[in-house]
């Protein structure tokens, strides 16, 4: 289930976060991603970006959305691609 704080970045289409990149403190800007599971879609934020596992898990828990970077994807916790199908 998306909550509203993820429904706004959405509608956003992106959002500019602070994250630590190459051992410093940067603003990035992510964008909302559709990938496609079969016949349905699910939303993503993504980083074109190499990205520290752990801070794309921080994210992805953050914004309760998931975060795919270069080097790899995070689920909020306890949430898998289903609860982020749109329409």
């Amino acid at each position: 289930m998306i909550d509203d704080k993820a429904r706004r970045i959405i509608q956003a289409g992106s959002i500019r976060l602070e994250v630590w990149r190459t051992g410093m403190l940067q603003f990035q800007v992510f964008k909302i991603k559709r990938v496609k599971i079969g016949q349905q879609e699910f939303v993503e934020l993504y980083l074109n970006r190499l990205l520290d596992r752990s801070e794309i898990q921080r994210v992805a828990n953050e914004v309760g959305l998931p975060v795919e970077a270069e080097n790899g994807r995070a689920m909020p916790e306890g949430k898998a691609e289903k609860d982020f199908i749109v329409d």
